[in-house]
Parts: C-alpha cells; sequence; structure tokens
C-alpha cells in the first residue's frame, strides 16, 4: 500500500508565503477531505502536490514510500501515480479527446519511451476506451470532440473523471472539482468518482461543500486556515462546516484565526480597499 506523505511544507508564490508548514498523509484506499475558506492554501497544496513551477518549495518535504518528490517535474510526479483534476480544466482545441487520452495512457504507463516511439496500441486503447466510458456512462461520441473546446462546465468535470479511469493513479487529487457545477451535474461527478474509488487510490477532495462527498464518504476531514491544516476530523467535521461554518474552527484556533485577519487587511491594503 502506498504512501502520500507531507511533512512540514512551506511553500511561496513569488515572495509571499502561502503554505506554513502542512503535514498531512494519505495511503491508497483512504478518502481525505479537505475543507477551508478562500485564500486559506488549499489550491496552492493541490498545485504543489504535482509540480507545478509557479508554486516554490521552501521547506519540508513530499514524499511517494519514503522517496522525495520535491525535485521531480510534473510529468515524473504522474508516472509516480499523482493525479490533479482541475479546478478550471484548460481546452485545447483541434486535439481530439481519444488522441489526448492514448498519449497521456502512453507517457503514464510507458514512462522509458522515447520520442518517436510507438504509443500503446490502437486496438487495445480503443477497446479499454470505450469499455471505461460505458462504465461511465459516457457517449461514444464524446471521444470524438476537441478537448474541452465548448464543454458545460459539467462536461468538462466528467472528462478529468474519463481521465482519471484511464490512467489509475495512485494518488488523485480533486480541486474544487464541484465549483460551478448544478446539483445534478455534482451528483453525476460525485457517482462516478465512486465507481472508481478503491483500495487501489488514495483521494483528496478539495472543496467547500459537502455534496460531493455524499457517494465519497471521507474517513478524514481536514481544515486549512491561514496556510496550515489546524484540525482533522471524520466525516462529521466536514458536515459541522457545511451547516455553520469556520466559526467554530475559528474559536478552537484562535492564533490561526489571527493570522488570517493579518493577511487580510494585508490583502485589502495592497487592493487599495
Amino acid at each position: 500500500m502506498s504512501l502520500l506523505k507531507i511533512e512540514n511544507l512551506h511553500v511561496n508564490v513569488g515572495e509571499t508565503e502561502i503554505l506554513k508548514g502542512v503535514n498531512l498523509e494519505i495511503r491508497q484506499g483512504e478518502i481525505h477531505a479537505l475543507m477551508g475558506p478562500n485564500g486559506s492554501g488549499k489550491s496552492t497544496l493541490a498545485y504543489t502536490l504535482v509540480g507545478h513551477p509557479k508554486y516554490e518549495v521552501t521547506e519540508g518535504s513530499i514524499s511517494i514510500d519514503g522517496v522525495s518528490i520535491n525535485e521531480l517535474d510534473p510529468s515524473e510526479r504522474a508516472r509516480l501515480g499523482m493525479f490533479l483534476a482541475f479546478q478550471y480544466p484548460v481546452t485545447i482545441p483541434g486535439v481530439k479527446v481519444a488522441d489526448f487520452l492514448r498519449h497521456a495512457v502512453t507517457n503514464v504507463r510507458n514512462p522509458d519511451r522515447k520520442e518517436g516511439e510507438e504509443l500503446v496500441s490502437m486496438r487495445e486503447f480503443r477497446g479499454e476506451l470505450r469499455k471505461t466510458m460505458q462504465e461511465l456512462n459516457i457517449d461514444a461520441e464524446f471521444a470524438r470532440r476537441y478537448l474541452n473546446e465548448g464543454f458545460s462546465g459539467g462536461e468538462k468535470k466528467r472528462m478529468e473523471i474519463l481521465q482519471l479511469a484511464m490512467l489509475k493513479p495512485k494518488f488523485a487529487i480533486l480541486d474544487e472539482t464541484d465549483s460551478g457545477l448544478d446539483s445534478d451535474a455534482v451528483r453525476v461527478v460525485s457517482e462516478s468518482l465512486q465507481k472508481l474509488s478503491g483500495p487501489h487510490m488514495g483521494v483528496l477532495i478539495i472543496t467547500h461543500h459537502e455534496r460531493l462527498l455524499e457517494f465519497n464518504v471521507p474517513q478524514f476531514t481536514h481544515v486549512m486556515l491561514a496556510g496550515r491544516i489546524v484540525e482533522t476530523g471524520d466525516v462529521k467535521l466536514a458536515h459541522e462546516l457545511h451547516e455553520h461554518g469556520y466559526a467554530g474552527v475559528r474559536e478552537r484556533h484562535p492564533e490561526a484565526a489571527a493570522e488570517e485577519r493579518e493577511e487580510s487587511k494585508k490583502e485589502a491594503v495592497v487592493a487599495g480597499v
């Protein structure tokens, strides 16, 4: 069973420190929810885990099975089993969904493949893609469309669920996948994620709401304030946050709440408010 371990992680964006000592462990087969107010550092953690160059690790480590991945680029991390579903998936006109997925699957499954070498067998790939789309109730025409071009919000998120199903990562990070979706679309995404979850995959769901957790009940719920995880509980904590917001968390962690207020003041000054 693989382990993703984050220890004392400090991250800067430019000159600004966003993460200030994050500690978290995720094992294959576990579902974790990460919640917190806007600006608390949730998305920064997600992008740092997959190696976005904008986010600079100044202290601490990220490791998989004891091996540091701090210096690895995003493609190398993907080959080790990391996957990120973006809050706002990008559009790539002219690139068909099936072609994109075939290249992605090849690069993840055949890490030693050199440029110009064959991709995974077209026959094998088509069969696997067709079967996966049927299991997720995705129309076959979807594979012939250009990646996210003209897609609705729900279709973009289903596209990422399809990527997740084809790539079969050890660790899946979903960064506010429910953002901008109506209740029906969230239900479809949540049910699809449930079908894919299992002992082979650890899941970190970053969300403000509990709709995505309806079919994916977290064993662990973490709360982030001012760049730190200040509290961890089970699904009851997620329900509390959904019903009452973060007032109770701020009362229980006054130092983090004070730091959050100071950061808000600085942002207001910079913005000229």
